[in-house]
């Protein structure tokens, strides 16, 4: 491995979209743009140096309302780590950072299909995520 980790494989965990009405529907479609995209990673170590990284993006609308819309697509990522890699702190930023940089624009599109595929056919996420300014941000 020329990088301290490889991505042996990568699935579709769950995928969620709930509009429950029509009546919810209208009240999305004309509220979409108050909608936030949040990231969560967990990570399951697994035997010889595997690990599970699971990403979940969720697009929600923050406010409080009764009609509305929540979109969610957790991917799984199946990640060997190199023998030599034993720091915890490198260990956390390939889980949250360097797997994360790698990933992204693929799980990023999953989940603006579904939002098409669903009936929102124009979002756009206008901010890239910055893995490595907010693993910096958190742990420097």
């Amino acid at each position: 491995m020329s990088q301290k980790f490889k991505i042996l494989s990568g699935f579709i965990k769950d995928m969620s979209s709930e509009t429950p009405d029509v009546k919810s529907y209208l009240f999305t479609k004309d509220n979409i743009s108050n909608y936030e995209l949040d990231i969560n990673i967990n990570s399951i170590a697994l035997k010889n140096k595997l690990v599970e990284v699971d990403t979940s993006l969720k697009f929600e609308n923050k406010e409080k309302a009764d009609n509305k819309s929540f979109f969610e697509v957790i991917y799984a990522s199946i990640v060997k780590i190199e023998d030599n890699i034993t720091d915890k702190k490198d260990l956390q930023k390939i889980i949250l950072c360097d797997v994360q940089t790698e990933i992204y624009p693929k799980i990023e599109k999953i989940l603006l299909n579904l939002l098409t595929d669903s009936g929102y056919p124009n979002v756009k996420f206008n901010k890239k995520v910055d893995f490595n300014q907010l693993f910096n941000e958190k742990f420097n």
